[in-house]
């Protein structure tokens, strides 16, 4: 019974090839910022589109040709995305070879239905399925960094998985090309998004030469003299408080990892992935818990006021003890806020982490409204400065990061609506990204149905995910 099972859940690719610009660009090496650098892994989405009279007596091959044309047009103008990674054999830092070698697309065919997968908003691993996974062998020039599979359905309806390397993209950018992408598959012509040329070049955010090991050092003894980066400074401190853990042996002790084992991916296998839907009436509630607190100090926005509460929830949830310091880190766009701005049509990596921290036990004496305003301040904390002492500070050698349980990491989506994305037989149902790099990271996404609400998907450990659910749904 359980092998029928397996069939019927069972994805066949039919066809695999490379994706060339419609236009060959000249061989260019484009420079990667250091924000570019910091995770040069590809980044999975999956679009999902149910059956409909337009697309439900398609034929996959027709799906894939479309997309296929469409995709070469959009390569045309996004052409490092049809580059490689290489290695700067001055400095031995990655940057960008735009040799147009190609992105790959697959053609792929299932027996499963869509309404077979049930809530699309709740991951399930069936959806790994679903996206093209190129085997790394340690050679960079040989890593596309767009992958993309389209997958039929048994009812008509497909699915569009999508990969991307974060050293190419950032969540805007990402959304920018995608769109484009759909936009060019389905023969439109007058997308706004088409209108501006997204310009790739990284100049602005560069930094202006490679320090030497001495000058690192240097720059570390006197941090206090250049602008503050609390999120590095943070880490520190948190690496430095689960160093000095006397339970350092326990798997606890780094959220279900050793030591001996950082850097390894198989404990990530421990997290669940979890969607929480947070409805507008909710987000209301907890807005206005704050406009009647005494500390409320003027209008809030939903980020802020979701990103507070999943603060408290998580750390309680975790049982962290009173004194151990706990800390919210969450991306910021720096595109307005470096001097002058950078435009909205840069394709690359521009956001940087701002932090907010104090222990575990301040966090749950504290009100909303007061976390609320420490996550304002860190985001006025990001300034011009900031990102020039943000972008020196990756300068120095780089290392894998232990999960830090007591560390909340939040990535907002919100001003992206990837379910948005249309290839030519409308709006996805759903667009679910895949597990990310580090598990327990919450995403803030659009929710397609309903106006203003926002879904919450988050990675956690099996033994705390009753205890979150309890503090984040009920404990308003």
């Amino acid at each position: 019974m359980a092998t029928q099972k397996q069939n019927c859940q069972k994805v066949s690719i039919t066809k695999t090839v490379s994706v060339h610009p419609k236009s060959l660009q000249p061989l260019e090496l484009l420079s990667l910022s250091n924000l570019d650098r910091q995770c040069p892994t590809l980044m999975y989405l999956v679009f999902f589109y149910n059956p409909c009279h337009a697309n439900q007596n398609m034929s996959v091959g027709s799906l894939f040709s479309g997309l296929k044309l469409g995709l070469e047009e959009t390569l045309s103008v996004w052409y490092p995305a049809a580059g490689r990674l290489t290695l700067n054999q001055t400095n031995g830092k990655l940057d960008l070879l735009c040799n147009n070698a190609g992105a790959i697309l697959v053609e792929a065919v299932t027996q499963v239905k869509i309404s077979e997968l049930g809530d699309l908003s709740e991951y399930g691993s069936f959806y790994e399925n679903l996206v093209f996974k190129p085997v790394f062998n340690g050679s960079f020039s040989e890593m596309p960094l767009v992958v993309a599979q389209v997958t039929k359905f048994g009812c008509g309806g497909y699915a569009v998985g999508v990969g991307t390397s974060h050293s190419l993209f950032d969540g805007p950018s990402t959304f920018n090309f995608l769109s484009a992408w759909a936009s060019k598959a389905a023969k439109r012509s007058n997308g706004s998004l088409e209108l501006h040329e997204p310009i790739h070049d990284r100049g602005r955010l560069l930094v202006g030469r490679s320090p030497t090991q001495h000058q690192i050092t240097k720059f570390c003894n006197n941090y206090s003299l250049v602008t503050r980066v609390a999120a590095i400074e943070h880490l520190l401190q948190l690496i430095k408080q689960a160093v000095t853990d006397p339970s350092l042996d326990h798997e606890e002790n780094l959220g279900g990892c050793r030591f001996s084992e950082v850097g390894c991916t198989t404990h990530w296998e421990n997290y669940v992935q979890k969607t929480f839907r947070v409805s507008s009436a909710m987000i209301e509630s907890l807005k206005s818990k704050i406009s009647c607190s005494k500390n409320g100090t003027g209008a809030c926005s939903s980020f802020e006021v979701v990103a507070a509460h999943l603060w408290k929830a998580r750390t309680k949830a975790l049982g962290l003890t009173k004194e151990k310091m706990v800390c919210l880190q969450f991306a910021v766009d720096t595109r307005n806020r470096t001097v002058p701005p950078l435009t909205q049509r840069f394709s690359g990596n521009a956001y940087v982490l701002a932090s907010v921290s104090c222990s575990a036990g301040e966090l749950e004496e504290e009100s909303h409204a007061a976390i609320v305003e420490k996550i304002k301040e860190a985001k006025r904390s990001v300034t011009d400065d900031y990102v020039k002492t943000y972008l020196e500070a990756l300068e120095g050698p780089q290392a894998t990061l232990p999960p830090l349980k007591e560390l909340t990491i939040v990535s907002d989506w919100t001003r992206m609506p990837f379910h948005k994305v249309d290839f030519g037989h409308g709006e996805a149902a759903y667009a679910s990204p895949l597990v990310p790099p580090f598990a327990q990271v919450a995403y803030f996404m659009q929710n397609p149905t309903e106006t203003r609400a926002i879904d919450v998907r988050i990675g956690l450990l099996p033994q705390h995910l009753q205890a979150f659910s309890h503090f984040f749904l009920t404990k308003l």
